[in-house]
């Protein structure tokens, strides 16, 4: 088994959310070979990357094309020779979508997958369906764990997994609603909070940019990477689309916000363990549902 490595170093990429799927691969492309120049291990893109969150576009997109997609990307990596997490929207159980997040291998391969549990807006809610796991995968022998968009806003989902040992939380995201929602949202203080406060671990966020088809949508970016302090290590800007990296040390990761609540109070110490052990468990599961 690989030893954890000393330092990840982590690329993180802000794009458009509401680009055509070729568009989106070629970007992709672009990226990834600038991550490999950059000496990154791994390239975390944001929520629904290759078919963008429009889901009148990707509707009407076929499902042909998403699978073209990701095993383009899936070559490009291979390519490259690092790891790539990357998003898609795609009809897997009764013509309803998952909301699904792709680890990628440096060998090409799709070696972990997870769908985002807690649905955020109309449509989403409408045209998807849940995840039902929690996610728990290796990269370069160091545990990770994944939550997209909105399962951010529910802690249980990452602080279980540091209490199972991960120690850097992928977060792709894509928050795009009405203008004026998004400002309210950097006023008052509500866009995507830092993890390492209540869990000592690394954050890692890619979020999206711009505007939608119609004009009437935007989105903020400001993806990040947090030390486990919750200080930033990097951070991207609100409009335009960017790629920010950081050199993880992930012996400053010790999860210990989160393990102390195995401690005390006591009472709750075996119902922890139990549902440490289901995630792992459950983490094993191939399928997203």
């Amino acid at each position: 088994m690989n030893a954890p490595p000393a330092v990840l170093q982590v690329s993180c990429v802000q794009l458009h959310w509401a680009k055509d799927i070729e568009e989106n691969v070629s970007r992709h492309r672009d990226y990834l070979a600038r991550a490999r120049s950059e000496g990154s291990d791994i390239v975390l893109f944001p929520e629904a990357s290759l078919t963008g969150y429009d889901f009148d576009y990707i509707r009407a997109t076929p499902e042909k094309a998403v699978v073209q997609a990701l095993d383009e990307i899936a070559r490009c990596a291979a390519d490259l020779s690092l790891y790539a997490i990357v998003g898609s929207l795609q009809r897997r159980s009764a013509q309803r979508f998952l909301n699904l997040a792709h680890v990628i291998s440096p060998r090409g391969k799709v070696v972990y997958e997870y769908a985002k549990v807690q649905l955020a807006g109309r449509l989403e809610r409408k045209y998807c369906r849940p995840g039902d796991k929690v996610a728990l995968f290796k990269v370069k022998g160091c545990l990770c764990t994944l939550i997209i968009c909105r399962d951010g806003r529910h802690p249980e989902l990452y602080r279980l997994p540091a209490m199972a040992g991960a120690r850097v939380i992928f977060h792709p995201a894509s928050g795009s609603e009405r203008i004026e929602g998004v400002a309210w949202k950097q006023i008052a203080g509500r866009a995507t909070h830092p993890a390492g406060p209540t869990t000592h671990v690394f954050h890692c966020v890619a979020n999206t940019v711009g505007q939608s088809r119609d004009g009437s949508m935007t989105s903020p970016g400001g993806s990040f990477i947090k030390d486990p302090t919750g200080l930033s290590l990097a951070e991207a800007g609100a409009c335009h689309e960017e790629m920010i990296t950081a050199r993880l040390s992930l012996e400053r990761a010790t999860g210990r916000f989160a393990l102390s609540s195995l401690m005390h109070p006591r009472f709750l110490r075996p119902f922890w363990k139990q549902m440490i052990a289901a995630v792992r468990a459950r983490a094993k599961d191939p399928s997203p549902l």
